[in-house]
């Protein structure tokens, strides 16, 4: 357990876990009844959304590998969620093998089964901390033993700003987690984004999320989202839906880019 982790109260199985629907809609096994069905209102409203769920894990082991073979070192997960298949680590260190991650969650499942997943790996480990707390974050002993903030770093943010409500306090948020960074590093952000706040599955997608554990899902403008960027150079293709990011396949490289309609967009930016 981390030094500065606080008392955290049991996991009340009444009440959704985002991290758990997530699991959910990629197929995984670690969810309890009121999950599936928060999940499952969400899978009416939107049929696509376990397609854009592995869509952002294939984002983020894209990026992942990218980083790494650029000279990435250490990675920072913020929001990492419930373990699943390509995480971070296994992704990281197949190219690095002593690649040094933390993974930071305030869900207490998320931090025994990382925990537990990750009990044989020095490189790796799993500490509770909140993103609304960017300064406490930094500050954590395991963090701040496990890297070396004088040298590159990617930092992912990967579906979690949108459960901050303040605009305000996300920019800050990003600010302060960005400012250790130095030259060589990789800001990882993916996000829900709308270009009509007023959409009504946007909005009945919202009202199911205000009964999970952050009770909320802020989604947020290309502007908006593209601030988180400010003075990094975007790695191409720039800001786009996730499954547009680098697609693999020939399939998915002649779908066209669609930003009219909602939807969970990322990128990866470069510190010069």
């Amino acid at each position: 357990m981390s030094a500065v982790e606080p008392d955290v109260p049991g996991v009340d199985p009444t009440v959704p876990s985002v991290a758990r629907m997530y699991d959910y809609y990629l197929g995984g096994k670690d969810h309890f009844p009121s999950d599936r069905e928060a999940a499952e209102k969400i899978i009416a409203i939107v049929p696509e959304v376990r397609e854009t769920a592995r869509d952002n894990r294939a984002f983020i082991g894209k990026a992942v590998r990218l980083m790494a073979e650029q000279g990435v070192r250490q990675f920072l997960d913020i929001g990492a969620g419930l373990p699943t298949q390509e995480n971070v680590h296994q992704v990281a260190q197949r190219i690095v093998p002593d690649a040094r991650v933390v993974y930071v969650d305030n869900d207490p499942i998320v931090l025994s089964h990382a925990r537990a997943l990750l009990a044989d790996n020095p490189h790796t480990v799993a500490v509770w901390g909140d993103v609304t707390d960017p300064a406490a974050l930094l500050r954590d002993p395991e963090v701040a033993a496990h890297l070396d903030f004088g040298r590159p770093v990617g930092l992912l943010m990967s579906a979690v700003l949108h459960f901050v409500p303040g605009d305000q306090q996300t920019s800050d948020i990003v600010k302060t987690l960005r400012a250790p960074l130095v030259p060589g590093s990789h800001l990882l952000i993916s996000h829900f984004y709308t270009p009509d706040t007023d959409d009504p599955k946007v909005k009945a997608g919202q009202q199911v999320y205000r009964a999970t554990r952050p009770g909320a899902l802020i989604a947020r403008s290309l502007r908006q989202i593209a601030a988180y960027f400010d003075g990094l150079s975007l790695l191409e293709p720039g800001l786009v839906p996730v499954k547009s990011w680098r697609p693999d396949s020939e399939l998915d490289r002649e779908i066209a880019v669609d930003l009219a309609v909602p939807g969970l967009v990322g990128a990866v930016g470069r510190l010069a």
